[in-house]
């Protein structure tokens, strides 16, 4: 994949919007194209991430470990999968698996943080995306707490 490519695609990933044009082809050159087998497992849960992965290409299921039968799809050309990968070193909270044949660009967290250490209103951006995404997680949990609640009666 070359560079133009590798950052035309990070432009379309709706998280790295928290980048500059140079940032992303500074991230570009740091990235690297993987590709996947049908049924191949991108990443486990309980895996310790080391970045990202942005979907070029396919289509992915996640699903919380040992329960494979209401799989979430994703097929969205830049779809970041992981994206909190990208600044924390936590375990991976679901399994992600190739449905198809799988392109990916894969962001290192390494090259992520040293840009952001570089630029703080990178940082800062970057943190207030994520702060975003967490309180709308929150918000849809919140919304279905009641349901969930009354189905285990």
């Amino acid at each position: 994949m070359q560079l133009d490519d590798a950052t035309t695609i990070l432009g379309r990933a709706d998280f790295f919007t928290v980048c500059d044009a140079e940032q992303r082809r500074l991230l570009a050159f740091a990235s690297e194209r993987k590709k996947w087998r049908a049924n191949s497992v991108i990443y486990q849960a309980g895996d310790t991430p080391e970045g990202a992965h942005v979907l070029v290409s396919g289509t992915v299921a996640t699903y919380q470990e040992g329960d494979e039968s209401n799989p979430y799809v994703i097929s969205s050309q830049g779809a970041v999968l992981g994206a909190m990968s990208l600044v924390v070193s936590k375990p991976r909270p679901v399994t992600v698996k190739a449905i198809d044949n799988v392109e990916t660009l894969f962001v290192p967290r390494s090259a992520f943080l040293k840009l952001a250490n570089q630029a703080p209103d990178l940082a800062r951006r970057a943190a207030d995306r994520i702060r975003s995404e967490l309180v709308g997680y929150l918000g849809a949990i919140e919304q279905v707490r009641p349901k969930i609640g009354s189905s285990k009666s």
